[in-house]
């Protein structure tokens, strides 16, 4: 294995202390809306319309916890020169207000309801009173006649927006340049999700033996995410055995034998910034198939990482991993998802997204400050194992750095025999 300069970010720890420059908050939610308002200019809109809840936390700096993720109950205003605006879920609106009083008041943080993804319908007016309030903002700004971006509104909303006589635009390609290069602060904050996942990586390979379920270790991973601070845990994958090819995206009860070969996927959010985090073992016992599919998995991973260059494309990235049909799937569609690459911030997929199926006919430039993850998967030949890697790495001058630093090198034996 190529060696590649390791994380030279800290991940400081998960509290603001006085005595040691950790997250400059304020700095981050000044340098978020500073990258909008820049994407609203370059795309020549007045203002760009959010109900995506990671564009709503990028661009406004507020949540209200994951039961509201992508509900498209809440959404936010953002225009070139005035404040950022939130309609928010009933009292929410007023919590915001107390949260971040520098921020929010009576004007820019109010409640709203566009329905409840249909739940209540355009016949109760709500979905023309939001449209009227936001046309009414537009107004007093005086970008009326100008673009009105959005990212990914229902149906009836867009309908009840262009009811106002608003123009009404693609906003979600403008948001995704926005969050495409990452601030010192992101970096910090991303570097501490993945030192999060460290240290769960360490508990699974402790915790790994026969009779161990699958949905034992996305139990073990949630706690411990919680108890280090981890505001959300988006998934966990957990797969082992037979049910490693075809990778099936989720974790069931399957007992875990020896001589298994199991892999994971750790994806959670600290403060917002997110983590995608495979890594694979053996338990008790691994055969040459096993550790052929991981130095395969492990061969093309670094050969991709060697081009994570500024100036250099995500094609180059594309051409080094193996055609779809090379490891057993019909086409590019058919694999979509294990040779891949993408970016990481406050949304698990953003730009750039790099694969066989996008990347060779529309590549990206691969610029500094991108943060970003790269998967591979290898089946195994014995039909039934298989190895999935992957490091998340943010762009430099001098090339990658990467920040996943539970060991990858070789394919590990839980509790061998």
């Amino acid at each position: 294995m190529t060696e590649f300069p390791v994380a030279t970010t800290p991940a400081p720890g998960v509290m603001g202390v006085d005595w040691e420059e950790r997250v400059d908050f304020a700095r981050l939610r000044s340098y978020r809306l500073e990258r909008v308002r820049q994407q609203l200019e370059a795309h020549e809109m007045g203002a760009v319309l959010l109900f995506e809840t990671s564009n709503i936390r990028y661009a406004t700096a507020t949540q209200i916890g994951y039961w509201a993720f992508n509900k498209g109950e809440r959404f936010a205003l953002i225009t070139r020169k005035g404040r950022p605006r939130i309609w928010d879920f009933g009292s929410a609106a007023k919590a915001h207000r107390r949260q971040l009083p520098s921020l929010y008041d009576t004007e820019n943080s109010i409640a709203g309801n566009t329905g409840l993804q249909g739940a209540i319908g355009p016949s109760s007016g709500l979905h023309s009173r939001a449209a009227a309030e936001i046309a009414g903002v537009l107004r007093d700004e005086g970008l009326l006649g100008d673009p009105l971006g959005v990212d990914m509104a229902e149906t009836s909303v867009f309908l009840a927006l262009q009811d106002e006589g608003l123009q009404v635009t693609d906003g979600q390609q403008a948001m995704m340049l926005a969050r495409e290069i990452k601030s010192p602060d992101e970096i910090v904050l991303l570097s501490q999700a993945s030192a999060m996942v460290d240290g769960v990586y360490h508990e699974i390979y402790e915790a790994l033996r026969p009779g161990i379920r699958e949905s034992d270790i996305v139990a073990l991973a949630n706690s411990r995410l919680f108890q280090m601070g981890s505001e959300f845990v988006e998934a966990i994958n957990s797969i082992a055995g037979e049910r490693c090819s075809p990778h099936p995206h989720v974790f069931s009860d399957r007992l875990i034998r020896p001589g298994d070969q199991a892999y994971f996927d750790i994806i959670h959010a600290y403060n917002g910034y997110r983590t995608c985090y495979y890594r694979t073992f053996v338990v008790g016992r691994a055969t040459t198939a096993q550790r052929d599919a991981f130095k395969q998995s492990r061969e093309w991973m670094d050969a991709a990482i060697e081009l994570v260059r500024p100036g250099n494309t995500t094609d180059m990235i594309a051409k080094v991993w193996p055609r779809a049909e090379d490891f057993g799937f019909v086409d590019e569609m058919d694999a979509f998802g294990l040779q891949f690459g993408h970016g990481v911030g406050v949304g698990l997929h953003e730009r750039p997204i790099i694969s066989r199926l996008n990347s060779l006919d529309d590549p990206i430039e691969i610029k500094e400050g991108m943060y970003f993850a790269l998967e591979t998967y290898a089946p195994a030949t014995d039909g039934r194992s298989a190895a999935r890697i992957e490091e998340m790495m943010v762009v430099t001058a001098d090339g990658p750095q990467i920040t996943t630093l539970f060991p990858c090198e070789e394919l590990m034996v839980a509790n061998e025999y």
